[in-house]
């Protein structure tokens, strides 16, 4: 999970009407909360360091009513139904570049990708939460890749928030051709053996926690931890075994402010 400021943020304006259901009706007043820090994340997937990033977040409700939950590690989205505990919409991921620096070896270069796709979100119970997401990487990859999750939330209104629950991450070959497959001339570049992609699905299993604290009426803290374990191929690859590492790590804290003519 890799958020852009910008990208993010111009998605989630748009989101803002998708969100604004409530019981108190399109006539309640309106209050946002905006959350900008930075988040230290794997450099690429495999990778054995992680790189700073900024994160960001952004929510909005009407009245009474408190904001909707969101994971940290979800894509950046635009909502387009929600009802009766049921979401769905567009989603939109970013996948920083594997470069040779990066890697620390002559190995083929990855570049940018942006990973257009679609979300939804159904709570089982109050407080068990199934999110699915599936993206296309455009550039970089070229690939096909999916997180299912499934949270536990425990929450005091709008003061305080803590959600855990573990993560798969799915995707197709070319993905893990991209990033785990060893060709001939990357092989004999780097020093390690050729390396064929097969057809384990799942290239990571996972847990992530993600919280909220209220300060103030009008700042708190936002943050997330986050661990991903590689499996499959993903994990037997050499360059995950040799160049990189099976443990995903990642994490993020915030100061969010929340503002309008809601806050009381």
């Amino acid at each position: 999970m890799q958020r852009s400021i910008m990208c993010a943020g111009v998605l989630l304006a748009f989101a803002v009407p998708a969100h604004a259901q409530s019981g108190d009706g399109e006539t309640a007043p309106r209050r946002y909360r905006v959350a900008i820090g930075a988040q230290a994340v794997p450099s690429y997937p495999g990778a054995d360091h992680n790189a700073v990033r900024p994160l960001f977040d952004l929510s909005t409700a009407r009245g009474d009513a408190q904001f909707e939950y969101e994971a940290a590690d979800e894509s950046p989205n635009v909502s387009l139904y929600n009802k009766n505990g049921f979401e769905a919409g567009i989603a939109v991921g970013f996948q920083s570049a594997r470069t040779r620096r990066r890697v620390g070896a002559d190995i083929s270069k990855v570049g940018f990708t942006v990973e257009p796709g679609v979300f939804a979100g159904y709570y089982l119970a109050p407080q068990v939460r199934a999110y699915a997401e599936v993206r296309k990487g455009i550039g970089g990859h070229e690939g096909v890749v999916s997180m299912l999750a499934l949270d536990y939330i425990q929450r005091d209104g709008d003061r305080w928030l803590l959600a855990i629950g573990p993560r798969v991450n799915l995707s197709d070959s070319k993905y893990r051709r991209a990033y785990f497959g060893v060709t001939q001339r990357d092989a004999t570049a780097a020093g390690i053996p050729v390396y064929r992609v097969g057809d384990n699905v799942v290239h990571s299993v996972g847990l992530a926690t993600t919280g909220i604290r209220q300060l103030t009426k009008r700042w708190g803290l936002y943050g997330y931890l986050a661990y991903d374990r590689l499996t499959g191929d993903a994990a037997r690859s050499p360059i995950t075994e040799r160049l990189g590492s099976k443990n995903q790590f990642s994490g993020g804290l915030a100061l969010s402010y929340t503002f309008g003519r809601g806050v009381r």
